[in-house]
């Protein structure tokens, strides 16, 4: 499970088997966690976030989406 970035409490990965799915971010702090979808950045699901950490996570994803396009291409498409 790639750690791709680490903003305060929060740790941005996604897990290493989910190469077929498409692209998209875990996003997660203590005991709370997010899946949000890259294209569109859209939150795709979520626990133990508030609608404010929520909102504050999915401009956090849209400011660094192609960083995180990035680092799932390099993971899941090496040869590209």
């Amino acid at each position: 499970m790639p750690t791709i970035l680490r903003i305060g409490a929060y740790r941005f990965f996604f897990y290493a088997n989910e190469g077929s799915e498409p692209l998209h971010i875990h996003v997660q702090s203590a005991r709370s966690l997010a899946k949000f979808w890259l294209s569109p950045v859209l939150l795709a699901s979520s626990t133990g976030f508030s609608a404010k950490e929520l909102s504050k996570l999915h401009g956090i994803v849209r400011e660094r989406e192609q960083f995180f396009k990035e680092a799932w291409n390099e993971f899941f498409n090496p040869a590209r």
